[in-house]
């Protein structure tokens, strides 16, 4: 697994513990941590989004290549 997988990996599963939490307690740790609105926390989502489509199209790509 590449630098690029892990490092994108994580994000996704940042992504998805931070959505847990909001479904489970209403919760966001990251924008508490981070502040809400703030810029560094809006990267932070931006960085778990761009990761998400990342991690999604290199998936397709396996599975294409598999098929």
């Amino acid at each position: 697994m590449s630098v690029l997988n892990r490092i994108t990996l994580g994000f996704v599963i940042i992504g998805a513990l931070n959505w847990g939490f909001v479904g489970l307690a209403n919760f966001d740790p990251v924008a508490a941590i981070m502040g809400d609105g703030s810029l560094l926390s809006r990267l932070v989502y931006l960085l778990v989004g761009l990761s998400g489509v990342y991690q999604a199209s290199a998936a397709w790509m396996v599975a294409t290549l598999r098929a």
